[in-house]
């Protein structure tokens, strides 16, 4: 595996601020799969992952550049921030489900050549 891979892995797993979500949670399932073994799907399954992980902490850190209104009541917030992150995680994995960034892809062919999988 090459180093900036396992620097990678380490990061993430070892990262303090994943937060409990189940997107969160089954990224971290991925990254201690041992990907020597590997097939291609499940290794662009894994890489699928990342990018939906990652495009949902991008659309959350977007989303807190947008004000709140001072109208709603706490309820009516909380309610409403709890239907905003099921609503950018649902966008996240279907970004991630089509051609999405390109960061699959890209993380895809890396891992391939580094673990040495062929088609």
């Amino acid at each position: 595996m090459g180093v900036g891979l396992d620097s990678l892995r380490s990061n993430l797993l070892n990262q303090t601020t994943i937060e409990n979500s189940s997107s969160a949670l089954k990224l971290k399932s991925s990254l201690e799969s041992d990907f020597s073994k590997a097939s291609s799907e499940e290794l662009m399954e894994a890489c699928k992952d990342f990018e939906s992980y990652f495009t949902e902490q991008v659309f959350k850190s977007m989303s807190k550049m947008v004000p709140e209104s001072e109208d709603e009541s706490s309820y009516a917030s909380s309610l409403s921030n709890y239907f905003k992150d099921e609503y950018i995680k649902e966008l996240a994995d279907k970004s991630a489900d089509g051609e999405g960034l390109g960061l699959a892809q890209q993380l895809y062919e890396a891992m391939k050549r580094n673990y040495g999988i062929e088609e």
